[in-house]
């Protein structure tokens, strides 16, 4: 299970820092994504990131490239999106989520889902 925390409320401009967490065997075996959900609008994939011991290669949808940054800290077993320099189509449902497909750039190619935490950029 999948456990996402640190949404909000936030202005234009300014930032907030995701945190994806796991029970169990943790997320450092998964490659390891975010996902949003707008309202009236489809899931995106946004940024993803490979497994502890692959050297943790990124990847970012063109929407938020050189905004967000997605990392990972293997001793707490934690991936970590950092969002600056937001803009209100930004606001969303956001969702980590975790696959053993190596790079994932779909959100249909992960398998392993949290609850989704929002996320609300006010102009």
């Amino acid at each position: 299970q999948l456990v996402e925390s640190g949404g909000g409320l936030v202005q234009a401009g300014g930032s907030l820092r995701l945190s994806c967490t796991a029970s169990g065997r943790g997320v450092n075996e998964y490659s390891t994504g975010w996902v949003r959900q707008a309202p009236g609008k489809e899931r995106e994939f946004i940024a993803g990131i490979t497994w502890a011991g692959s050297g943790g290669i990124t990847h970012y949808a063109e929407s938020v490239k050189y905004r967000f940054t997605i990392s990972r800290d293997n001793v707490k077993n934690t991936v970590y999106l950092q969002m600056n320099s937001m803009i209100p189509e930004d606001t969303a449902i956001y969702s980590c989520a975790a696959t053993k497909t190596y790079l994932a750039s779909t959100e249909t190619a992960y398998h392993i889902w949290g609850q989704g935490t929002q996320v609300t950029v006010t102009s």
